[in-house]
């Protein structure tokens, strides 16, 4: 009875209000680039991009999951690459740079309030998700397979009614993936929280943090991000930057980390639905974080270095 008063009913009443929000954006989007895939707007602007994307071993026509990504969280362009005809190895090199560079306006504001400057935040993200995609386009073995929506009957759409009968389908197998995940998430941070299993786990990271080049004062902040994200995520983490317990730098530190990769149970759960490696995502994404920490500590230390030298000239 415990267990559905304080963890369960609370969760599912969040996830509720959650899905209604979600929906409210990715509704609407889809709807959208169908009729954009309809009129023929996506074939012209596969024409225009093409150039450019198939550096990154993309389709022209997929620019507009990316920029959608850019501005709004996963679920949107997740629900336009439902709706296209791409390949799994197409899908694996999307999925790592809107992983990284997605929801981009509330994200890096989150991570502004905490001293880190919103547009390096910007920055760092798109340059690294294009980073990715061209190395990934490298290093991926070319045939793949197909991912598990793939559309490999090559449909074509008659009329309007076709066109919304599709729509309609793709945005309840999408919310009902939704539903899954978010409820799931919600009653595992509840269980955790309400056990103080939170604190137990700060603990046990340490030595993963120090790996990557974070302060171990960082654990408790790391795990958050890693667990609900940056957005869901964002208010416990000012809280402990209000109260002190990581520095400003510290707190640099970790944002540059958590840029590249959190939310590593939401952000992968939803593309390994859909047929792609966890294991490509969590390499990909940690090597990423590990090499930007780094850099980031002997850009400051050079710069600190040659600071202490112009004093002393």
């Amino acid at each position: 009875m415990s267990f559905y008063r304080y963890i369960l009913l609370p969760s599912l009443q969040k996830s509720g209000r959650m899905l209604v929000w979600l929906l409210k954006i990715i509704l609407p989007i889809s709807l959208i680039v169908r009729f954009l895939d309809y009129f023929g707007v996506l074939a012209v602007l596969a024409g225009w991009l093409n150039p450019v994307f198939m550096h990154l071993g993309l389709p022209g026509s997929t620019a507009i999951v990316f920029i959608t990504s850019v501005f709004l969280p996963l679920y949107a362009p997740l629900a336009i690459i439902t709706s296209m005809s791409i390949t799994l190895r197409e899908l694996t090199i999307l999925a790592l740079m809107c992983q990284i560079s997605h929801n981009l306006p509330v994200e890096c504001a989150i991570q502004g309030k905490t001293g880190t400057s919103f547009w390096s935040m910007v920055a760092l993200r798109v340059v690294m998700s294009i980073i990715v995609g061209v190395i990934l386009n490298l290093i991926l073995p070319q045939q793949m397979g197909m991912p598990v929506f793939a559309r490999t009957d090559a449909v074509v759409l008659n009329s309007v009614a076709e066109v919304l009968l599709i729509w309609l389908k793709s945005s309840l197998q999408i919310s009902l993936l939704i539903i899954v995940i978010v409820t799931s998430l919600n009653v595992l941070y509840g269980i955790m929280a309400k056990y103080h299993l939170i604190d137990k786990l700060s603990k046990g990271i340490e030595p993963i943090l120090k790996f990557f080049g974070l302060p171990v004062e960082t654990a408790f902040l790391w795990l958050i991000g890693y667990i609900v994200g940056l957005s869901y995520g964002g208010a416990m983490m000012l809280d402990q930057m209000s109260e002190g317990k990581v520095t400003k730098s510290d707190a640099g530190l970790l944002n540059y980390h958590l840029a590249v990769s959190h939310s590593i149970i939401e952000d992968n759960l939803l593309f390994v639905a859909l047929g792609v490696s966890l294991w490509w995502i969590l390499a990909v994404r940690l090597t990423a974080a590990w090499a930007v920490v780094w850099i980031r500590k002997g850009y400051l230390e050079l710069r600190k270095k040659m600071s202490l030298a112009s004093v002393e000239i």
